[in-house]
């Protein structure tokens, strides 16, 4: 879906618990592994350091029960990352949910749109 700077969007950020939430940044950089085969590619890809994406890897991983990304060593045969399973599962639930939230919500944020002083006023 595209959208222009003056659409409004809806982003879906849901707290699991008090050290792990899942939302947008988490979903891109999933999706990033699965496209690129690598976490640095994938934050590359996001503007987002190689070490931010490690992170937010290893907290995904930690706090589920199954990793959601499985990553080899580098060396000559080059390292990678995959989604594993759970990751797959993961990332379908939150996307799902996603465009549910996006569905539902269009009346809404229409008419939070049409609440907002005129944008063209500001400076």
């Amino acid at each position: 879906m595209t959208h222009s700077k003056s659409d409004p969007t809806v982003r879906l950020r849901i707290v699991l618990g008090p050290d792990i939430a899942f939302g947008p940044g988490k979903a891109d950089l999933l999706d990033g592994i699965r496209e690129t085969g690598s976490i640095a590619a994938a934050g590359r890809r996001m503007g987002m350091s190689y070490k931010r994406a490690w992170t937010l890897i290893e907290t995904l991983n930690r706090n589920f029960s199954k990793p959601l990304v499985e990553t080899s060593k580098g060396g000559s045969e080059r390292g990678g990352a995959v989604l594993t399973e759970a990751g797959e599962a993961a990332l379908a639930l939150y996307r799902q949910m996603e465009a549910r939230l996006v569905a539902e919500s269009v009346a809404e944020v229409k008419q939070l749109k049409a609440m907002l002083s005129d944008m063209s006023e500001r400076k």
